[in-house]
């Protein structure tokens, strides 16, 4: 895992890296993300199978083998989960560590990060191994870390107005209050082009 790698040998720690070695790695975290997503995804439909064939099959011996194999998926889910929730939190923080990077240079201190120190790293490799953190509260102690302001991360830390209305039309299908899936998509799309025609103030 690369980002432990950082932080036990200590050869070049994440807050030595040049803004192109944690794209470079950003981009490894996002691609094995994406990887990590699309076995859930596949697990998940896997699972509907089962669970279908299963209430069609009356054999108690073939449901029992149905049930194990449901099982089984399910607890592959959770563990494919659990480093899905691991990657998110180190993209996010190199992602961030990227951000006070360019600001530096920007600010011509290439040669260093002053808003973060190797007792942060260490905190911050905690909090990632964390099964009971999730990214979402990890994003919030991230920032308190970093000291990274609204200024420096906006539009990384949290999503904006038009990003929220997508995520209510799912909550609004999760409650019930929208089954048709191309109905909600139509409001979320409605939602999201309204916004960005707002002008700003």
């Amino acid at each position: 895992m690369a980002f432990f790698e950082w932080l036990t040998k200590r050869k070049r720690r994440l807050s030595q890296m040049t803004r192109a070695e944690l794209r470079r790695q950003e981009l490894l975290l996002e691609k094995d993300r994406k990887q990590l997503l699309n076995k859930i995804t596949k697990l998940a439909k896997d699972k509907q199978g089962l669970f279908e064939r299963g209430a069609e099959e009356k054999t108690p011996e073939l449901r029992r083998m149905f049930a194990q194999e449901f099982e089984l998926r399910t607890t592959e889910q959770l563990m494919l989960s659990r480093q899905l929730n691991i990657r998110s939190k180190e993209a996010m923080t190199v992602s961030r560590i990227r951000m006070l990077r360019e600001n530096a240079d920007r600010a011509g201190q290439s040669g260093k990060l002053g808003l973060i120190s190797e007792v942060d790293i260490l905190r911050l490799g905690k909090l990632i191994e964390s099964d009971a953190i999730k990214a979402e509260v990890y994003q919030e102690r991230l920032d308190e870390i970093l000291s990274v302001g609204a200024g420096v991360d906006e539009g990384a830390a949290s999503l904006s107005e038009a990003g929220e209305s997508v995520v209510k039309v799912w909550e609004k299908m999760d409650a019930g209050a929208i089954t048709d899936a191309t109905e909600a998509f139509d409001e979320a799309d409605r939602s999201v082009r309204e916004r960005h025609a707002m002008p700003e103030g």
